[in-house]
């Protein structure tokens, strides 16, 4: 039945993914929701809540607010927000309320930009998409603000887009990335949002290269692209580590990640002597990424489906999809998806 879950819990939405993006950046953060949005994202959502602080606030709207749109009260917070707090922007993120009522974001930028002195970003996420369309909406429009000047080419300087706690699970990502690309012989490492700050953004045309490790950064490092020239691949340099010792000579594999993820992961199980491996997702499902059988999940009896009669000695992905598949004798390795179960990587 379409839309009925019975096994997995909601997946994060757009707008978690879009403050996720913003966290690390020293801006204030605005959700336009009453308070459950919010609640979400601090409580379920964000997992650096527990090591590190960041100026995250709920727009606090009552009914008649939200009814009649009145984006003076909101402006009027967020300016009062800004006078007591050391911040280089805002950021305005929507949930459902401002997508039901047909808030003018363009308006609210405006207004809020005039109000407060600072540049404001407004990320028009509607609370019904998943996390990664808030990513791609939050890189985007902080690239198209704040990386306006063409600086030279640092040689053995690359930029690092996409790597958020959603869509790599692990909080220890961004310095785990850095280590590996150093080794890799890279001079200078910035992984955007998670690691480096604001002025790493602004100084994004210096990067000889930018490696996207999940498809949320796609859009920016495209735009980068077109904008500075500033060439681009896709890449998750960690995904090896996650399979351990694992034997595939001979097997088939389905593997269940972000895209990126599940790339990397084919062309390593492909290396281990893997017969064959689909990668499914539950999330973006990039066309130029995409190779023949890859399948985009949206339904549990679709998942079931594509397990029991897909023919698959191997399944790997979060141990959540597990509990649907239990009668399924094969062998399993799991790989958390925090977005998917709220688990990350021990």
């Amino acid at each position: 039945m379409k839309g009925l879950r019975k096994y997995l819990t909601p997946f994060a939405p757009d707008q978690s993914g879009a403050v996720g993006v913003l966290y690390e950046l020293g801006g204030i953060v605005v959700i336009v929701d009453a308070g459950g949005c919010a609640g979400n994202i601090c409580g379920f959502d964000e997992p650096r809540w527990r090591t590190q602080k960041s100026a995250v606030f709920s727009a606090g709207l009552r009914d008649m607010d939200a009814i009649l749109g009145r984006d003076d009260r909101l402006v009027s917070k967020l300016a009062h927000a800004a006078e007591k707090l050391e911040a280089r922007f805002a950021a305005v993120v929507g949930t459902p309320v401002p997508a039901v009522i047909g808030t003018d974001y363009r308006a609210l930028k405006r207004m809020a930009e005039k109000k407060t002195g600072l540049p404001v970003l407004a990320i028009d996420t509607n609370g019904m998409e998943w996390f990664d369309v808030g990513e791609e909406k939050a890189y985007l429009a902080l690239f198209q603000t704040f990386a306006r000047e063409s600086l030279p080419v640092q040689p053995g300087k690359i930029g690092v887009l996409g790597c958020t706690p959603l869509s790599m699970s692990d909080l220890n990502a961004g310095t785990k990335l850095e280590a590996m690309l150093t080794a890799q012989g890279w001079d200078k490492v910035c992984c955007y949002g998670m690691g480096c700050g604001l002025e790493a953004i602004q100084a994004a045309s210096s990067a000889e290269k930018n490696l996207v490790v999940s498809p949320s950064g796609l859009k920016a490092a495209e735009y980068l692209k077109k904008k500075f020239g500033t060439p681009y691949e896709a890449a998750d340099p960690l995904a090896a580590e996650l399979l351990g010792t694992l034997d595939v000579t001979g097997k088939t594999v389905l593997v269940t990640a972000q895209q990126v993820r599940g790339n990397a992961l084919r062309e390593e199980l492909l290396h281990r002597g893997a017969k064959g491996v689909t990668v499914s997702t539950w999330f973006m499902k990039k066309k130029e990424w995409e190779q023949p059988g890859d399948v985009l999940l949206t339904e549990e009896d679709q998942y079931q489906e594509l397990v029991e009669q897909g023919g698959f000695d191997v399944i790997l992905g979060d141990s959540a999809l597990f509990s649907m598949v239990k009668q399924w004798n094969g062998e399993r390795l799991a790989l958390p998806d925090f977005a998917v179960s709220g688990r990350l990587m021990e």
